[in-house]
């Protein structure tokens, strides 16, 4: 049986949660919190839980992959619709080498198409600048790899969102993820903060 416990606090009040998990066969439990606090006695605001059977519900949604070559290189291609809107998506994905590639995402009938380069240097650091081609904007995104951990960082141009990343996946401690934001159009300009931990246990 596993179990993965999650706590996630900002200095956003809307933002904070906890939830915890247990994996029993083929039945997943789950509780969660939003605004849980113990300071000044505990607060169990908005305590949920669910009990799922994967299967007992189920959705084959339509879609089709295949991958072909484009000049020598592989082109993969997929087609599917969304299960909300019922809109055809196609995306598709050409590989030069193991470290650089071009990705596209239209939506059928609309101006929702995106495209980005993925270009990984030395390894550890990948380079992605991605352009909406319906909102006529760009959007970047850095990120390095130093063993354990991964920082990132993105902007997007429609939105003047500054965002800035350290994850931490480690094989015994969980993952931990520390994440911080600010709002460049904004006078103000507040950053907002959120912490992520997540433990898997095995029991």
């Amino acid at each position: 049986m596993n179990a993965s416990l999650r706590g996630r606090h900002a200095n956003c009040k809307s933002t904070a949660a906890d939830y915890a998990a247990v994996n029993a066969g083929d039945v997943k439990l789950r509780a969660s919190m939003t605004d849980a606090r113990i300071v000044n006695g505990p607060s169990l605001n908005g305590l949920t839980f669910a009990i799922k059977k994967p299967g007992f519900y189920r959705y084959v949604p339509q879609k089709l992959m295949n991958t072909f070559r484009f000049a020598k290189n592989p082109l993969k291609l997929s087609y599917g619709r969304k299960r909300e809107d019922k809109r055809t998506v196609v995306d598709g994905a050409l590989v030069f080498d193991s470290g650089s590639q071009v990705s596209a995402s239209y939506m059928i009938g609309t101006r929702n198409c995106k495209l980005k380069y993925s270009y990984l240097h030395g390894g550890v650091t990948t380079l992605e600048p991605c352009y909406d081609l319906g909102k006529n904007v760009w959007g970047f995104a850095i990120s390095r790899r130093l063993y354990d951990n991964v920082f990132k960082a993105t902007y997007h141009t429609w939105s003047k969102n500054l965002a800035l990343e350290w994850l931490r996946n480690h094989v015994f401690n969980g993952t931990f993820k520390m994440s911080a934001s600010v709002n460049l159009a904004e006078e103000s300009k507040d950053p907002k903060f959120i912490a992520e931990t997540t433990w898997e246990l095995e029991m």
